[in-house]
């Protein structure tokens, strides 16, 4: 029999559904369930700076990360014929002042981070992943969240204002990983 999962943290949600307004917060969810050396894996359209920030406490302690980029339509707008190397945006919209007097330090502790730990890899067929998915696998299981919300500190609904409302569904999945290290999530699309 598998060990039981950790309680939720007093006052999350009950419901499977995060949605960033009255059913939790996705980034609420990751902060209070990715422990120390555990594997991530991420699919997300964007990463932000200010996401790494604003989760560096629980993703710092990870033992890795793979992020794979869906690509975002705004991207064949600009370049239909593919030949500009892609460059991800690193910030959220509408950041206050404060925020980017901390740039530089965020931007800096995010590249070690990335440089230490991250795998990263863009999805090269146009139109193919549009959900987004945290999986999280620990010693005692695996969890995730699959939905909608990108990897922004508004598609994690952790802004202070105006968080993106999304719908999220969280998928407990029971007992440790039988898994081999990196079968995760990601490695099903390894040939995209």
């Amino acid at each position: 029999m598998a060990p039981p999962q950790p309680p939720p943290p007093t006052g999350t949600p009950q419901s499977g559904i995060r949605d960033n307004d009255s059913r939790g917060a996705v980034g609420d969810f990751l902060q209070a369930r990715i422990p120390p050396d555990s594997r991530l894996s991420i699919v997300s359209a964007y990463f932000t700076i200010y996401a790494f920030e604003a989760l560096k406490a629980s993703v710092t302690q990870i033992h890795s990360l793979r992020f794979l980029f869906g690509e975002p339509p705004f991207l064949r707008a600009l370049d239909p014929d593919k030949t500009d190397q892609k460059a991800f945006k690193i910030e959220d919209q509408a950041i206050e002042l404060a925020n980017r007097l901390e740039q530089r330090r965020a931007a800096r502790e995010c590249s070690d981070w990335i440089i230490a730990k991250v795998e990263i890899r863009s999805v090269r067929q146009t139109s193919l992943l549009h959900g987004k998915i945290y999986h999280i696998a620990r010693a005692d299981g695996e969890e995730a969240v699959i939905g909608r919300s990108n990897f922004t500190v508004r598609g994690l609904g952790l802004a202070p204002a105006h968080n993106n409302i999304e719908l999220n569904l969280l998928a407990p999945l029971r007992g440790p990983s039988a898994a081999p290290v990196g079968a995760t999530p990601i490695a099903i699309c390894d040939g995209f």
